[in-house]
């Protein structure tokens, strides 16, 4: 069995005696230890722009992992992260093509990032280690490693969606974004709407077609996508929320409410979460429905997120902006309509704060997955569940549409209508949508996804007939 290697844009810094930090680090920290590896991508740490290009990468050993850090100067960090990835590539494939600002500039710093991570990943590599890359920062990784001589079996998973092709066409060098997928022996998506986008693409675009055994062919090579849908770690979250009463922070929570019902939304700051539609909802439920006004709180869990580009700092003003009108127009001498918090809540107390919560507001205009739904369906209690109200165009609505309340972000007044009905659904029908929420997301949980992406990539390759390259 060969080493894992893993290639992230940012690394998490190992703390010896800590568990992991993140998502990923979570979903990966056991199969690392198991096979032993390299964690390969970013320190955190930026060099002043007229540094030279880092020559090795600082190695920290913990257990059986190796964690291989790169510095990045502050000429490529602007290029290659706030630039192309987080200006043109993160805003494109969220389906907001009226943000995506496309510079030479900032494709060049892509790409020579990819090259410089290639350069300094390949002499570490070892013929049968599996090497997995992670996400849109480094789509062009596989291409880079391939142009050196590596063989490995090489996977590819984006964390976030993939458009249709009318949007990813908008981008001017989507045809060599796509031929660097076909690096990648497997490519995995968080979801089927995502594989037929990107099927869609490679026909319309005349570059690939699906084969009778399912893989595809893109740009002459044989390559398996499919859809891997990201679980969270469901067993340990709902222990630490049946033990989260203790938490101080949730005792004052639940203090303050007096009796009121909880309506809860924790998201990143960030364009693509639907913060300002769920908040103009909100205020058209306290219209509509004016016995709730003074019966219900909403809490609102937003950390900040690259306050380095223009977008989020201007974001950051309009969602605290219109979360102080609400309150301004609706609030009473002892009733504040809007809790808005804008840090990070740490994961035991917001695993509490989920199990008090009647309602669960997950409304991204477009999400990859959106684990806060999964988190929010583990941490309830299954005597008393809270409601999922769910955007059908986060990820996770392909899996948990059989018990969420699903709506439309973009729709203010049919979002505040099934508000309305999530505070009022009787306690039976709570638990029968809770429960086969719950079953999916037991059944298919974190170490599945990472079992199952895994067992893809080390599938001996098949044998395929000689296949002229598409042009």
């Amino acid at each position: 069995m060969g080493r894992l290697v893993v290639v992230s844009n940012r690394v998490p810094t190992p703390t010896p005696g800590t568990p992991p930090a993140g998502g990923l680090a979570v979903a990966l920290a056991g199969a690392m230890q198991e096979r032993g590896g390299i964690w390969f991508g970013w320190s955190g740490r930026t060099l002043p722009a007229t540094s030279a290009a880092q020559e090795e990468p600082e190695m920290v050993e913990q257990g059986r992992v190796t964690y291989a850090l790169v510095d990045l100067t502050e000429r490529d960090l602007n290029d290659y992260y706030a630039g192309f990835s987080n200006r043109m590539l993160w805003p494109l494939l969220h389906y907001r093509m009226d943000l995506a600002d496309f510079t030479r500039v900032a494709l060049a710093g892509y790409y020579r990032v990819n090259q410089l991570f290639a350069r300094l990943l390949a002499p570490k590599v070892e013929p049968d280690d599996l090497i997995w890359v992670h996400d849109y920062h480094l789509i062009p990784m596989g291409g880079e490693l391939r142009a050196k001589g590596l063989t490995n079996r090489l996977g590819f998973f984006l964390h976030i969606p993939f458009p249709p092709p009318d949007i990813l066409t908008v981008l001017p060098n989507h045809a060599d974004i796509v031929r660097g997928l076909a690096a990648y022996d497997v490519v995995g998506f968080q979801t089927p709407s995502d594989v037929e986008n990107f099927e869609t693409y490679i026909r319309r675009e005349k570059v690939g077609h699906r084969l009778s055994d399912g893989r595809f062919v893109v740009h002459g090579r044989a390559i398996k996508v499919g859809a891997y849908p990201v679980g969270i770690e469901t067993k340990a979250f709902t222990e630490a929320a049946e033990h989260a009463a203790k938490n101080p922070l949730v005792k004052r929570m639940k203090e303050s409410l007096l009796g009121r019902q909880l309506i809860i939304g924790v998201d990143r700051l960030d364009y693509s979460k639907g913060i300002a539609e769920r908040i103009q909802a909100y205020e058209t439920f306290l219209t509509l429905d004016e016995e709730w006004r003074g019966r219900c709180t909403y809490l609102q869990v937003t950390p900040k997120s690259r306050e380095d580009v223009p977008e989020y700092a201007a974001m950051e003003r309009e969602v605290a902006e219109l979360a102080g009108r609400v309150n301004g127009a609706h609030s009473d001498l002892d009733w504040t309509p809007i809790r808005y918090v804008n840090r990070t809540v740490g994961r035991n107390a917001l695993a509490g704060l989920y199990r008090l919560a009647r309602v669960g507001l997950v409304t991204p205009l477009r999400d990859g997955m959106n684990l806060v739904a999964k988190e929010y369906v583990a941490a309830q209690d299954p005597a008393d569940p809270g409601v999922l109200l769910l955007s059908r165009f986060a990820g996770a609505a392909h899996e948990l549409d059989i018990g969420a309340l699903l709506t439309n972000p973009y729709d203010v007044d049919g979002t505040a209508g099934a508000l309305a009905r999530a505070l009022e659904m009787p306690l039976d029908e709570r638990v029968d949508r809770w429960r086969r929420m719950y079953d999916r997301i037991s059944k298919f949980d974190v170490t599945d996804w990472r079992k199952a992406f895994i067992g893809a990539l080390e599938e001996p390759e098949r044998t395929t007939p000689k296949i002229a390259a598409v042009r």
